[in-house]
């Protein structure tokens, strides 16, 4: 249903400027706490739903946003969709593998899927590139799909309709430094295991 020009696949482009550094890898296997105002669980379909200021961190990666769902799989990956308030959109954040480098971005909708390893980022869409506190690369569109695993960017515009023009995709690039950034140690992440989610993964 989308058209080819409002299709963008970045992924050759962001390799060729930041070369081959992926996202933390040892994200995927650190456990997922989550601070929220408040929480509905669902035993028999394995799914938590939190409301209110939801702050979600999992390794080096950063969740915020009005109410997030998350369920786990058979397998034990876990999926989540974080949806932003009518004032701030979702938010999400993760360092880059070996670098001083961290991938943010917002949008209406955020989707990550643990197995996958990917995160989209749905209506008035952004990604940003840091190369330590500097932005170095930023891309918006109505739609972005990052891929963890091969640190992939696909971004899509919005389609025209009859009530709005098409909607166009941007992107700020910066040429890759001669010197890596090299990575800064983190401090431990401030929240610990909440005891509903501890008592819910057993």
């Amino acid at each position: 249903m989308k058209k080819p020009l409002l299709s963008v696949s970045l992924w050759l482009v962001m390799a060729s400027v930041a070369g081959h550094a992926w996202a933390e890898k040892a994200d995927r296997n650190k456990p997922m706490n989550v601070e929220a105002d408040a929480l509905r669980y669902d035993d028999l379909k394995q799914v938590s739903v939190f409301t209110g200021n939801v702050v979600l961190t999992k390794g080096s990666i950063t969740i915020r946003g009005a109410q997030l769902e998350v369920r786990q799989d058979p397998d034990g990956y876990q999926f989540g969709v974080v949806t932003g308030s009518a004032a701030t959109p979702a938010f999400f954040r993760q360092k880059r593998d070996g670098l001083d480098e961290f991938i943010e971005g917002d949008g209406e909708t955020i989707e990550y899927d643990g197995r996958a390893d990917t995160v989209r980022f749905i209506k008035k869409a952004q990604l940003r590139r840091f190369r330590g506190a500097t932005l170095a690369d930023e891309v918006t569109g109505a739609s972005i799909l990052y891929e963890n695993l091969s640190d992939r960017f696909t971004v899509d515009g919005a389609p025209k309709s009859a009530s709005a023009p098409a909607g166009r995709v941007r992107a700020m690039l910066t040429p890759k430094p001669d010197t890596p950034v090299p990575a800064v140690p983190q401090p431990s992440p401030a929240l610990r295991a909440t005891p509903q989610l501890e008592k819910a993964a057993q």
